[in-house]
């Protein structure tokens, strides 16, 4: 089954406290997100969110992903698939790790697996850019607070 990984990374000027309320006041990300234009549902493990994307360049996609893990100040994971296990599955997460008081270090990425990966180059491209792009919009709004 093919693979593929994005890694992306941030320091921000925030404590971790603040980037993890900012990512997850889902209801105020269209305000500042380029990346992930919405989020309804909770940050609950095993809940069901619905999350709209627009990569750079690409079309705007809706995806229903299950939440898998959430560590309050230090993870949040989500594991979304496109019709049934196997065909396109992508495990996103966001890993907070504090550095000092007032600055801490953003992980985004994920691990897209399944028999489409290998037909998608240009869409995994644009989700990295897409990641960055975000990265950089956290950072101006959990800074800016």
């Amino acid at each position: 089954m093919a693979e593929h990984r994005i890694k992306t990374e941030i320091e921000i000027d925030a404590p971790a406290a603040r980037v993890w309320a900012v990512l997850t006041d889902f209801p105020g990300m269209s305000s500042w997100n380029p990346f992930i234009t919405s989020i309804s549902g909770s940050a609950v493990e095993g809940a069901r969110l619905s999350i709209k994307v627009l990569p750079p360049g690409k079309s705007a996609a809706r995806f229903r992903p299950t939440v898998l893990v959430v560590r309050p100040e230090r993870e949040l994971r989500w594991l979304g698939r496109v019709l049934f296990p196997g065909i396109f599955d992508g495990e996103h997460y966001f890993l907070l790790e504090p550095l000092g008081e007032r600055r801490s270090r953003l992980e985004q990425g994920e691990k897209f697996s399944g028999l489409l990966v290998g037909f998608l180059g240009d869409t995994l491209r644009a989700s990295e850019a897409g990641f960055n792009m975000m990265n950089q919009a956290l950072k101006r709004q959990a800074e800016a607070a």
